[in-house]
């Protein structure tokens, strides 16, 4: 019988796949912790702008459910000692230091959930893998936990069942993603904690979208899944290379292969590359996994894609240089959207932050925008990346913010899109070319504008993936 409920783990997974289940369970208690204070008190701020996590529908929901069967707090062991079932949805970034550095994923916070779990959990408790892990974490979870289990001190009642439910969020739609999803994947031994947990999703959704499997092919499907998502975008991305260089355009060409059935039309949008935080490090994860195993070949496959991101990265950036003759030195130039999509406020792996980081070694000048990502954000997340990946000294950048497009745009160069953002989409272009120096560029590394009115305007255009441009 499942009372309460416990999220270790108060990011971009946890908050909003808690916030849903507490709507469509209400006669079940969750709750959320996470030993960060400052983002727990964030989700039980009045003003609901102030959510440490922006996503369409959100809002709403926190709004309905938070104090009444949804509750955000930093006190873990309580939580875990009532909890009937125990997700785990922490954060499992790429080592930077020893074995597996740039490859493997960092397991320390989900060692330190196992640990803490293992110590303050009472009677039986179903333990459920949320965050993305590399296959066969789930061993170390249930290595942990029956390891304390042999310890006299703890509880001898005790007993735990390990599940494997990865999520398939993305960010801007994971609202609708968790309410209205394609399939709900559920990894197990144990068939009476799968029972368990396969109940709660049954308030809402349909029993032939619940997929069950071992633990083994859950977590492997969670890595595959997020792998073809990325090698979909790395494709068409480099197919747009070759737009621009033989008249084709990008986005007739993505239409014409998404109505083949056999393909479909989903992650055919060319853009600066993937971010967020899963893509690169999941990637890579099976990499690291492939040779382990001695599977070189397989390894080197999934590394290609990860170079072609980071390749579109860098030519876009050569464009903006080459375009503005090869110098950016004293020239002002607005970036347009920092988070890595639009619809999140998300900026982990976004591309505006390598963008930037090229263009500032160039000694340009820079000014942000982004609706949801604030000027803390974006400075904490551009000096964290220069300080730890370049030499250059943040200090003596070129760096500045500004609300309004068109307050950043005066006597600038050029404007560089790099969010999808709706806003950007159908921009006064007439009045933007009166207050941007001359020659004035725009560079829609999204492929968002309506070009015919931007060049109307006078502005110079290039539009990543569009052949059909002539300059």
């Amino acid at each position: 019988m499942i009372n309460k409920i416990c999220c270790i783990g108060a990011g971009f997974v946890g908050g909003p796949t808690m916030a849903v289940l507490a709507n469509k369970c209400p006669n079940l208690e969750f709750n959320v912790v996470d030993i960060n204070k400052e983002k727990i008190e964030k989700w039980n701020n009045n003003n609901l702008d102030e959510l440490p996590v922006y996503e369409p529908g959100l809002k709403d929901l926190i709004n309905k459910q938070r104090n009444k069967n949804l509750f955000f707090s930093t006190e873990i062991t309580s939580c875990i000692s009532e909890a009937d079932m125990i997700f785990i949805s922490v954060n499992t970034p790429i080592k930077t230091t020893g074995i597996g550095a740039g490859q493997a994923s960092d397991l320390k916070w989900v060692e330190s959930s196992s640990r803490t779990i293992a110590e303050n959990a009472k009677g039986h408790t179903i333990v459920v893998e949320k965050s993305t892990l590399p296959v066969r974490t789930a061993k170390v979870i249930k290595d942990i936990l029956s390891f304390a289990l042999k310890n006299e001190s703890i509880d001898s009642k005790k007993t735990f069942s390990v599940l494997s439910n990865p999520e398939f969020l993305a960010e801007g739609t994971a609202i609708e993603d968790l309410t209205n999803p394609d399939r709900i994947l559920i990894g197990g031994e144990d068939l009476a904690a799968i029972e368990t947990l396969k109940k709660l999703y049954l308030n809402w959704i349909p029993e032939e979208k619940i997929v069950c499997t071992n633990l083994w092919s859950s977590e492997l499907s969670k890595l595959t899944s997020n792998a073809f998502l990325a090698q979909r975008i790395s494709s068409i991305n480099s197919i747009s290379a070759i737009c621009e260089h033989t008249g084709a355009d990008i986005q007739e060409v993505s239409l014409a292969i998404g109505l083949d059935s056999r393909i479909g039309d989903k992650f055919l949008k060319t853009g600066p590359g993937f971010g967020g935080s899963c893509f690169k490090k999941d990637i890579l994860n099976l990499v690291y996994l492939c040779k382990q195993f001695n599977l070189n070949e397989v390894a080197e496959y999934w590394e290609k894609v990860v170079e072609m991101n980071n390749w579109q990265r860098k030519r876009i950036y050569k464009i903006i240089v080459e375009k503005l003759f090869g110098n950016l030195s004293e020239k002002k130039i607005v970036i347009l959207g920092f988070a890595f999509k639009a619809n999140t406020n998300d900026t982990r792996e976004s591309a505006a932050i390598h963008i930037a980081t090229d263009l500032l070694s160039e000694s340009a000048s820079l000014v942000f925008l982004d609706p949801k990502v604030n000027d803390k954000q974006i400075k904490e997340e551009m000096n964290n990346y220069i300080s730890n990946y370049t030499s250059l000294k943040f200090s003596e950048l070129k760096i500045s913010f500004c609300d309004d497009i068109y307050e950043a745009s005066q006597d600038a160069d050029a404007i560089v899109i790099l969010t999808e953002w709706d806003e950007y989409k159908n921009l006064n272009w007439s009045n933007l070319s009166k207050i941007m120096r001359s020659p004035p560029w725009v560079f829609d590394a999204r492929g968002i504008v309506n070009k015919k009115n931007v060049r109307n305007s006078g502005i110079n255009l290039w539009m990543i993936g569009d052949g059909t441009i002539i300059e």
